[in-house]
């Protein structure tokens, strides 16, 4: 059955023998088409309409001049054995790095500073992209030095996760800096089918960005946790994170930005890390 929807804006409505009148005040009433569901007609106002895409939106976003795919891992250490893992890593991460016959470059390696505690972040590259992975892990299968550190690793952790990434074609790649610097590896978590969108925004807002040379890097997941994104950024110090990210807000667009790109997040981490002695990123 059609339905009606009254409504009353203001005081003073009243019934007479012609009808109903007001005393200067707006009465509306809307009747629903008889050939709409009452439910179908209202949600049709509230649903967002969504485009149908022709291709993944990793090949929308990510570079397309290389084939670069990224591994982050999260390594959570014993606290008592924190100090040992650091010199294992030290050991033996940069002769990986270092290593031409293995097609990757560890691109930095962190302690978390504030965050999640005693715990340790690795970034990888692999100039080659699945190939390369593959190429890499069954290699250092065959390597004992390597099968060995994991062994005396595992000791050491209490859990440990991975993700694969691409970068966003419009962020910068991640190249060696000089220190001493911070890091700040903030991670979101997108509602599905998002992605597109938080990159058509992000493509703007990096030129906003860009003025202390903070942007480190920018990536999405592609195995792992899905619709993760992890901004990297540097800074000298605690005091110019917070005067840089308010800088921000002088620019005309910023605040649109974040408006618009808020509603996109279901939930948001951002960590504080140092890196070890020998990151390239320091």
């Amino acid at each position: 059955m059609a339905a009606r929807v009254l409504q009353r804006v203001g005081k003073g409505l009243k019934q007479t023998k012609n009808g109903l009148h007001t005393n200067g005040q707006v009465t509306v009433l809307v009747r629903s088409l008889s050939g709409f569901g009452e439910d179908s007609w209202i949600k049709s106002l509230f649903v967002r309409k969504v485009d149908p895409r022709k291709d993944a939106h990793s090949h929308l976003l990510a570079k397309k001049e290389d084939n670069n795919l990224y591994k982050i891992q999260f390594h959570n250490v014993k606290p008592e054995c924190l100090d040992d893992y650091n010199e294992l890593c030290a050991e033996i991460l940069p002769t990986i790095h270092a290593d031409p016959e293995y097609p990757c470059e560890l691109v930095g390696t962190w302690n978390t500073w504030y965050g999640e505690q005693d715990q340790a972040v690795h970034l990888w590259r692999y100039r080659g992209g699945y190939p390369a992975l593959t190429e890499v892990m069954s290699k250092l299968r065959q390597n004992k030095e390597f099968t060995d550190y994991r062994k005396e690793r595992g000791k050491m952790l209490l859990s440990r996760r991975n993700q694969l990434l691409l970068e966003f074609s419009f962020w910068n790649e991640p190249v060696p800096r000089p220190g001493p610097n911070i890091y700040e590896l903030r991670s979101y978590q997108l509602r599905p089918g998002t992605m597109i969108e938080w990159g058509n925004y992000w493509a703007r807002a990096i030129e906003f960005r860009q003025q202390n040379q903070e942007a480190v890097g920018g990536f999405f997941s592609q195995i792992g946790r899905l619709y993760t994104v992890h901004h990297l950024w540097a800074y000298k110090d605690l005091q110019s994170r917070e005067n840089t990210r308010n800088l921000a807000w002088q620019h005309d667009g910023w605040d649109e930005v974040v408006y618009y790109t808020v509603p996109l997040i279901q939930n948001m981490e951002s960590r504080i890390m140092i890196p070890m002695k020998n990151s390239p990123l320091k």
